[in-house]
């Protein structure tokens, strides 16, 4: 982060195509375009402020391919079926309640897996990265967000689980995919309930994910700086295969009343490698609620507010106190390690048919967990148009 008053413009467009195959069977493709760029170049927090923006140099708009997947249902009820409506990725077929779906291809992990319909998608809802995921989830994705993978689920009346393999990138947060596949994967198991609590919707998920990558380990790139046979303290461009890590997620969400909802999520890893593909957090503690305007006779309108805690390894710490620069901080010193605090509030109004405005505030007191910085008050204002 600067110390100065800085501006930043992001924009993001995707396109939704789908087309029915056969019985149970469809395919997908999502050509995206996004241009602009982050604050501070997408540097210096951990929770970033901009979901919608990559660490990528150029600010210039690309058109690109984000998503093209297959999907298969395969029935096991024959009895009992669901329609499913035209949807984002979802085209109106009618499906058994108790079905095993394989979707293969390019996608988001995401899609799939940390889901929640409070706080997920920064188009739409809480904007900071550490809210539209467990940013302690270091899911497999390009700098974009995407990569190729192979996901099953079987799904239930009451719940669902889901277990995915994917492609890591070639270096931390880097826009290519390593296709070295039985030397660098990511696998994720998920589990996920559905309940009422007094008539009210709730559902609950548990989330473990395993990651083999050339991310290197803290302590060792530390170590070999401090003994002179390597003092580039160089986590970005892993030079081996097998660096190993380990983490598990709660994510839950719980309807208050028809319009008040609440969620809430709790991400940890082991910290010991670096960070590989998503942010620079090893746990990370986040809650909050949406309110819907049906109470003031806005329908379509909402308010959210969240708080969220993220925090890193003492390897993490040891690095960045060295001097030690991952793909989103470094300050070239850390020796006052503080958690990095954030809270965000938006008001979300729907304008015309299509169109919702969204003004938004964030404050990030010890970005990048250094005590000695900010706090960080940060204002946007976001067009979102949907059809």
């Amino acid at each position: 982060m600067q110390a100065e008053t800085e501006k930043a413009f992001s924009v993001t467009s995707t396109l939704y195509f789908g087309r029915k195959l056969w019985k149970g069977a469809s395919l997908y493709f999502n050509p995206e375009m996004a241009g602009g760029k982050g604050i501070s170049s997408t540097l210096g927090i951990a929770g970033f402020p901009n979901g919608e923006t990559f660490r990528i140099g150029d600010p210039e708009p690309v058109v690109y391919v984000a998503r093209f997947f297959f999907r298969q249902n395969i029935s096991l009820d024959n009895e009992h079926s669901e329609l499913l409506d035209d949807g984002i990725n979802q085209v109106k077929e009618k499906v058994s309640t108790s079905r095993i779906s394989f979707t293969l291809g390019k996608f988001g992990m995401a899609d799939f897996f940390d889901d929640n319909n409070v706080s997920h998608d920064p188009r739409n809802d809480f904007m900071n990265w550490a809210l539209m995921n467990n940013g302690a989830y270091d899911y497999a994705a390009n700098t974009r967000g995407y990569t190729y993978g192979f996901v099953v689920e079987l799904i239930k009346p009451k719940w669902s689980l889901r277990l995915g393999t994917a492609l890591m990138p070639v270096y931390a947060n880097g826009p290519k995919l390593d296709f070295h596949y039985f030397k660098t994967n990511s696998e994720t198991i998920e589990w996920e309930k559905r309940y009422l609590l007094n008539q009210h919707k709730g559902t609950i998920r548990l989330l473990g994910y395993y990651n083999v990558s050339k991310a290197p380990n803290y302590d060792e790139v530390v170590a070999a700086k401090i003994n002179g046979t390597d003092t580039s303290l160089d986590v970005v461009n892993g030079k081996k295969y097998g660096g190993k890590k380990i983490g598990f997620g709660i994510n839950a969400e719980q309807e208050l009343s028809e319009a008040v909802n609440i969620f809430f999520r709790f991400g940890w890893n082991d910290g010991k490698m670096a960070t590989w593909a998503f942010a620079e957090i090893d746990n990370s503690l986040s809650a909050g609620l949406r309110i819907y305007g049906s109470s003031w006779k806005r329908v379509e309108d909402n308010i959210g507010i969240a708080m969220v805690s993220n925090g890193i390894s003492s390897g993490h710490r040891n690095f960045l106190n060295a001097g030690g620069y991952g793909f989103m901080l470094g300050d070239g010193k850390l020796p006052n390690y503080a958690r990095e605090n954030i809270v965000e509030i938006f008001y979300q109004s729907q304008i015309f048919a299509n169109l919702w405005a969204t003004v938004d505030y964030q404050f990030v007191n010890h970005p990048a967990y250094n005590h000695d910085r900010g706090p960080v008050h940060l204002f946007a204002a976001r067009i979102s148009v949907r059809w």
